[in-house]
């Protein structure tokens, strides 16, 4: 790792904690997985699951030149880090002075935003946004309109200037099922939803799908997967070809011969799909009780925890997770190889 000018020599062991780490061969190992899965533009990487400009730039060194983002400070990070070839913000957004800054940004990047109603429609052209994509209601109660609805709403924006790209649906509520064979045919079922949108909005552009349903879309242009990139115990459950490349480093801070605790506690640790799965850093197990504030409580399935002993918490949630770290260190075996800002969190 260089610092300075010089050349450090730092172990994993001796980062002060909690520590967020990225195994660099099992990232490269995910990243190649879908870069031959979904190669060039049939990716579209959603940069939220790790908020982290360098790790993008490892997406389109596979050949990922077009990103989804979540807020626009992740599209204004990435325009400013010079990976602004083509961004999609797949949330509506109202706030002029953000879409203001957005639409100045167009300068030297290519930027599309999600709408699903006139006001959002209103909104990205009042503030001199020039490209959108129709945001589809596919089945989850969040964002989008009715798919008989997305050609009216493409003929607002076309007639407020803007041009309409085409359509996305995300299938959220579907990515982590237990019956593959549901799954399948629910997805099928949301993208035939998609379709009839697209056919009413016409562009070049069918963007649905994640990790957890990146291998079943064969009818639409591209899929948002993101976190494929790093993984988590709530998408480890499906069998992907993707590996766990990211965990949180602790120190176990307090023992007794029942439980120990270590310094990975809710302000480390994305917890909305659950406890995090925690392991000492020779592979032991342990069952996790509950995480505090600063701290996971753990007893450990073989032996007894010392005080000083380092653990390795992996999360059920990536992109919270990586949300609540200012920094991911990057290393092999346990060499730190290179340090990582995770420099998108935020709004």
């Amino acid at each position: 790792m260089s610092e300075h000018g010089t050349i450090v020599t730092m172990n994993v062991h001796e980062l002060p904690t909690p520590a967020m780490v990225i195994d660099a061969d099992l990232l490269q190992h995910n990243l190649g997985a879908m870069a031959l899965a979904r190669p060039g533009a049939s990716l579209r990487p959603h940069v939220k699951a790790h908020k982290c400009t360098a790790l993008a730039a490892q997406q389109r060194a596979h050949g990922h030149a077009s990103f989804t983002c979540a807020t626009p400070r992740e599209v204004l990070g990435m325009v400013a880090a010079g990976l602004g070839d083509d961004l999609l913000l797949a949330n509506e957004v109202l706030e002029p002075t953000r879409l203001t800054e957005l639409a100045a940004a167009q300068a030297g990047a290519r930027i599309t935003i999600a709408v699903d109603s006139a006001e959002t429609v209103d909104a990205a052209a009042a503030a001199g946004l020039r490209e959108v994509l129709v945001d589809v209601n596919v089945g989850l109660p969040r964002c989008g309109c009715r798919p008989d609805d997305a050609g009216r709403v493409a003929d607002l924006a076309r007639g407020r200037g803007l041009t309409v790209r085409g359509v996305m649906g995300y299938e959220g509520h579907l990515m982590v099922m237990d019956d593959r064979d549901e799954q399948r045919a629910k997805v099928a079922d949301s993208v035939d939803r998609l379709l009839l949108a697209h056919a009413l909005t016409g562009g070049d552009i069918i963007s649905a799908g994640g990790t957890g349903t990146y291998h079943l879309h064969d009818r639409v242009t591209e899929v948002q997967a993101g976190s494929y990139a790093l993984m988590d115990t709530y998408y480890a459950r499906m069998g992907t070809p993707f590996e766990q490349a990211c965990f949180v480093i602790g120190t176990v801070v307090s023992a007794t011969p029942r439980f120990a605790v270590a310094d990975v506690g809710l302000k480390a640790m994305g917890m909305d799909h659950g406890n995090p799965t925690l392991e000492t850093l020779d592979g032991q197990g342990a069952d996790v009780w509950f995480l505090s504030d600063e701290h996971i409580t753990f007893v450990p399935h073989a032996g007894v925890a010392a005080v000083g002993d380092r653990v390795r918490v992996i999360p059920a949630h990536i992109d919270p997770t990586m949300a609540m770290h200012e920094v991911a260190w990057l290393a092999r075996g346990h060499e730190v190889i290179d340090r990582w800002p995770i420099d998108l969190r935020g709004w």
